[in-house]
């Protein structure tokens, strides 16, 4: 895997959660979730500012797929959210299994001591952490990249 920071994004119909790793995949951060603008062309820009402040090698976007594995209205959302941001952004971007990764992220935060109230404002964030983290897991292991890549081919 090459060094660099990665970028996750739990897309939401209300905020946007964002995460991000260090140069060297190991440590993943919480971002501040956006709010998901009325113009997607808007969240679309920030998001894209973000990757370019923070150099991102690579963008994983949550595919929310039920826990059946069948797409539901989320998942065609977030799929067309990875396809705008994919034609715009000048690094790849890939669809990553997101399915539990609210479950989990909720669950650490109750271990972590926050209330439900707390965790609203904390979840999408939290979810792209699980998902950022479940990617770079699936990259060590595998040797290639995670998830599916969007609008292009993997070298």
């Amino acid at each position: 895997m090459d060094r660099g920071s990665r970028l996750a994004i739990d897309v939401g119909t209300v905020r946007i959660g964002l995460a991000i790793c260090d140069p060297d995949s190991i440590v993943c951060t919480p971002l501040p979730a956006l709010i998901r603008s009325k113009l997607l062309a808007e969240s679309l820009q920030e998001i894209l500012g973000i990757v370019s402040q923070n150099g991102v090698l690579e963008v994983y976007v949550g595919d929310p797929l039920s826990l059946s594995g069948s797409e539901t209205a989320s998942t065609k959302a977030a799929r067309e959210f990875a396809v705008q941001l994919a034609e715009l952004a000048s690094v790849p971007v890939r669809l990553v299994d997101e399915r539990l990764t609210t479950v989990t992220a909720y669950s650490k935060l109750r271990q972590n001591g926050k209330n439900a109230k707390a965790a609203k404002d904390l979840i999408d964030s939290a979810s792209a952490v699980e998902i950022l983290e479940q990617a770079l897991n699936i990259s060590k292991q595998s040797g290639k990249p995670a998830g599916l890549r969007v609008g292009g081919t993997d070298d």
